[in-house]
């Protein structure tokens, strides 16, 4: 076992992730409503050895925090500008990169948000990668990773789809009353 895995072994936490790592993917990451699913969801992943990408306001990547974050594997978010241009730039990516799993937050917020954001799945058809589905589940103190898709295109099926995956998982949140598909 290591460092991550003891980490998560002290805190009380399993992980249970069986799809299949993949080069290139995207990890969808809900409920999110604690800045603790950050930390337990890295440990997680890093528990088996994996690395992922993801996503964080610019605001975090400040001196000395900044190299802290990209070694973790941020990548900052502008906190305004194009859309756009941030999913074109994160295909451009997964095209130029060997390896590249990225993990979303589809709330975009840890409080109570009913319209998700679609970005990823814009990014996974773009990129022609699939979509992992991952759970932080505080209830039973699980990191879970079973299910795994590839977006058709159509968006709104697609988020139809994640939703719908997501909707039994209301109480694994950490604070269930912030969290709604």
């Amino acid at each position: 076992m290591n460092l991550w895995g003891k980490l998560l072994h002290l805190a009380g936490w399993r992980v249970d992730i069986s799809v299949p790592h993949l080069s290139k993917c995207i990890i969808c990451v809900a409920p999110h409503t604690s800045n603790w699913d950050f930390p337990i969801g890295l440990c997680a992943y890093r528990s088996l050895g994996y690395k992922a990408n993801f996503l964080m306001k610019e605001f975090w990547f400040f001196w000395p925090m900044k190299y802290l974050m990209r070694a973790l594997g941020g990548i900052p978010v502008p906190s305004r500008g194009s859309k756009g241009e941030l999913t074109k730039s994160i295909i451009e990516a997964f095209g130029s990169h060997d390896y590249m799993n990225l993990a979303v937050t589809p709330e975009g917020t840890r409080s109570r948000q009913p319209s998700w954001r679609r970005g990823f799945l814009f990014i996974a058809y773009g990129a022609k990668v699939p979509v992992q589905l991952g759970v932080i589940d505080y209830k039973s103190k699980t990191v879970i990773i079973r299910d795994s898709f590839i977006p058709s295109g159509d968006i709104d099926k697609d988020m139809a789809y994640v939703k719908n995956y997501y909707a039994p998982y209301r109480d694994a949140a950490k604070y269930p009353e912030k969290f709604t598909v």
